[in-house]
């Protein structure tokens, strides 16, 4: 399945998409759940958010290209991020079932990782929201192969392909197949996140 397909597959997760050649058959949606109705939860949510917040996290903003008929380019950031393989060259991130700017990367099935550099709090909260112009002045120019924007000032850039998607849970697991990516010259320091704050 071509970086097209692949990605016209993780937008029928979240919803049907309209295909001109003919009927498409839906993905089945995943139960969310991994435990039974009958069965009590296993860990309490805030009680989880608390734990797991003590493991600091770089951050990174993902960004693609406008898609067809989109006037702009989409992006959001992201903690939730990790190489993957090394043969082939291979990343992940994890992104919310609800996000409205996923729909728009699975279209045109690339996006460029941008891992913001220490003092880049700030981009990452204009990056955080919904609904914004998140690219009105901020700097950037198109990544060498898919042509997604590529942040002035990060620590490192991983410029990708959309090679698989699945599910967990609430979230989906994209796995992106690395085409170009690139560091300063000068060793920088990445964004941490611990806590609820940046270090």
């Amino acid at each position: 399945m071509g970086h097209a397909g692949m990605a016209a597959a993780a937008v029928r997760y979240l919803r049907p998409v309209p295909h001109t050649a003919g009927p498409v058959e839906p993905l089945p949606r995943p139960d969310l759940r991994c435990v039974r109705d009958d069965e009590p939860v296993p860990v309490d949510r805030t009680e989880f958010r608390r734990v797991l917040g003590n493991f600091a996290t770089g951050v990174t903003v993902i960004t693609a290209p406008a898609a067809e008929g989109e006037t702009s380019p989409a992006g959001f950031a992201c903690q939730s991020f990790s190489s993957l393989s090394l043969d082939p060259p291979l990343i992940a991130f994890m992104v919310g079932r609800t996000s409205t700017t996923w729909p728009r990367i699975a279209r045109v099935g690339v996006f460029c990782v941008n891992v913001l550099a220490a003092g880049q709090g700030e981009l990452c909260r204009a990056f955080a929201v919904s609904g914004a112009d998140k690219f009105a002045g901020v700097p950037h120019d198109a990544a060498p192969v898919s042509g997604s924007p590529r942040l002035t000032g990060v620590a490192a850039w991983i410029d990708c392909t959309i090679h698989a998607v699945h599910t967990g849970g609430d979230h989906l697991i994209v796995v992106g197949r690395v085409d170009a990516l690139g560091a300063p010259e000068t060793e920088c320091a990445p964004l941490l996140f611990h806590r609820g704050r940046f270090l």
